[in-house]
């Protein structure tokens, strides 16, 4: 299966082992050299990672972990806990899917220790699995994620469709991966791609493997990996209402499915495709403050800001909240609500 090109990759093992064991970085999941890694604590930090960066995942893991140490304080914990702990972190399918796989696994009694048996957990997909093999039970098995992608892609300067580049991909580091050091191997590629072998400005002169990249040798290795063009993000518009009432906000429970679903939340009107469209809770002297913008996985938001204060209100189901209680805001939100004179705590 391999081409010449790709049998010199063998070469890269060690190289890469000894580059981590004087590189790794220090980071809150990670355990020091030779202490066995928790299943849990690297399940958690890699469903926090997807579309999150390290800098920003960090202070949620450490503050996850302080108050569910386990997987079964986990399961057992309230829902709307779990999701006000998320807020900030975003994709929050994740977090749902986080408490179906924690009560799944608190249920087993523990994680299962093979890449096929993680892979029928809730949120867990080839990469999360293969991540937890090798990391915590030292299955000999591939973590590929974008940071592996993109070594390789440059290490054999791959020009065929991204698709099939991926699946060769994955094919490769299933063969090179190591068989007394697989969580170590996995860490490295993640440590080279995040730090030296980087999207934009990879830093050749530092790379270990700077001797077997192909496109380094090009001169070119940014434009690696070759991927399709991104269709255009669609856009969304709609509005939200701040309403205030003696230092308290209004806030509603958003439906348990959907974008956002279980979130405390400022009200709004339905997101539109075409304008924005206005449904105020209720009669009141709304003024329009201004805009807040957001984007999501699949379309970008435009929200109108409306604000108005009441002394007293008849409204439907939701709870008065104080600024304090906000912190919890999904993102969008607490922009909002900050726009609309809320003082919403800084999480982080």
């Amino acid at each position: 299966m391999r081409g010449k090109s790709d049998k010199t990759l063998t070469r890269l093992v060690p190289v890469l082992l000894t580059w981590f064991d004087q590189s790794a970085r220090s980071l809150p999941w990670r355990t020091a050299r030779g202490v066995k890694r928790d299943a849990y604590r690297v399940w958690l930090s890699e469903i926090m990672l997807q579309q999150t960066t390290v800098p920003h995942a960090a202070p949620y893991f450490i503050d996850f972990t302080t108050r569910w140490p386990t997987v079964d304080h986990l399961a057992a914990a309230k829902d709307e806990d779990v999701m006000q702990a998320w807020a900030g972190l975003g994709y929050y399918a994740r977090a749902r899917n986080l408490l179906k796989c924690a009560r799944d696994v608190a249920a087993r009694g523990g994680f299962p220790e093979t890449e096929a048996a993680l892979r029928t957990l809730p949120g867990i997909g080839p990469y999360t699995a293969g991540a937890i093999a090798a990391l915590a039970f030292g299955e000999r098995t591939p973590a590929v994620d974008g940071n592996a992608e993109r070594v390789f892609a440059r290490l054999l300067a791959m020009q065929e469709d991204w698709p099939a580049a991926k699946k060769r991909i994955a094919a490769i580091v299933r063969e090179l991966v190591p068989a007394s050091r697989p969580g170590d191997f996995a860490e490295a590629l993640m440590d080279l791609g995040a730090t030296v072998c980087t999207p934009k400005r990879p830093d050749c002169h530092v790379c270990p493997l700077a001797e077997l990249c192909l496109a380094r040798i090009e001169g070119a290795p940014e434009q690696y990996p070759v991927k399709p063009e991104k269709a255009a993000r669609p856009e969304r518009f709609g509005a939200v209402y701040v309403l205030r009432r003696a230092g308290f906000v209004w806030l509603v429970r958003r439906a348990p499915s959907g974008l956002l679903g279980g979130m405390l939340a400022l009200p709004t009107s339905a997101w539109s495709e075409t304008s924005a469209h206005t449904a105020a809770p209720l009669e009141a002297d709304w003024r329009r403050v201004g805009d807040v913008r957001h984007v999501f996985t699949h379309f970008s938001l435009k929200l109108d800001v409306w604000t108005a204060d009441v002394a007293d209100a008849d409204l439907p189901e939701g709870v008065w909240a104080d600024e304090a209680q906000t912190a919890g805001l999904p993102t969008v939100f607490a922009k909002a609500a900050r726009l609309g004179g809320v003082n919403v705590p800084k999480r982080r």
